[in-house]
């Protein structure tokens, strides 16, 4: 599965400290993941990327009273390398045919 998820304070003005520390929590996860201006985006198993979205959530909960939290889901049991293949596939179309 993929999930693309963001974490932050709630109530915050300035969380680029809190979501770098949730997005280092990811990289050390060893989970393939990216990250973009809105997401962070992991793919694995549902079990050990919820428990990585609630880890992230429980470490910023040391330092904030309140956390939002977005998910997004793709659950497709059985699939792997889709965090990479989706967009492999949207860059062959832009190419044209016969890219």
């Amino acid at each position: 599965m993929i999930a693309a998820f963001s974490v932050s304070p709630a109530g915050a003005e300035e969380v680029g400290a809190a979501v770098a520390e949730a997005v280092r929590l990811v990289r050390e996860s060893g989970l393939p993941n990216e990250t973009n201006a809105m997401f962070t985006n992991v793919e694995g198993e549902w079990d050990e990327v919820m428990a990585l979205v609630k880890s992230c959530v429980l470490r910023l909960a040391e330092d904030s009273p309140r956390i939002s939290v977005v998910i997004k889901v793709d659950y497709r049991p059985g699939v792997a390398g889709a965090l990479r293949g989706k967009v492999e596939t949207v860059e062959r179309h832009l190419a044209g045919p016969g890219a």
